[in-house]
């Protein structure tokens, strides 16, 4: 992936190589300048917002995108391990996943989730909602200074 010096820096977390595919053909196919880093747990996604290992020059991200059903580390446990730390705790997060279960809506929001989308299963709605994300993301919203969004 090119990396354009002025673009908005997004995390994904997705365990899914299909969903996390369409995520970046979505962000492409809208032309939004985004750097998209990719990692498949939570776990990952800790190491790479605290630049541990592999991570170490890793971008602090603008924006993440969090998948609930992952390995090791889950999207909640992630949520909550990140939303506890003052240096990371004002990304905001946006829950991406196919849960549809009303607890999960509840406890995300609860541990700080700035919004939950249920991923649809068609591929071109999954597409339009990634495209109505950013343009509420990356056109509506207004974050405090410091952040490209």
């Amino acid at each position: 992936m090119i990396e354009h010096p002025h673009a908005v820096e997004i995390l994904l977390l997705e365990d899914e190589p299909a969903d996390a595919y369409l995520v970046k053909m979505a962000l492409k196919e809208g032309k939004i300048m985004a750097n998209l880093h990719h990692v498949i747990d939570g776990s990952e996604g800790l190491d790479f917002l605290q630049k541990v290992g592999k991570y170490a020059n890793a971008p602090r991200p603008d924006l993440i995108f969090l998948d609930l059903n992952m390995p090791r580390m889950n999207g909640c446990e992630f949520l909550e391990a990140m939303k506890a730390n003052a240096l990371l705790n004002d990304i905001p997060v946006v829950v991406l996943t196919t849960s549809d279960v009303e607890n999960d809506v509840v406890r995300s929001y609860q541990l700080g989730a700035a919004s939950y989308i249920t991923k649809p299963v068609d591929m071109s709605q999954f597409i339009s909602a990634i495209h109505q994300l950013n343009e509420y993301w990356f056109t509506l919203v207004r974050l405090p200074q410091g952040h490209k969004i």
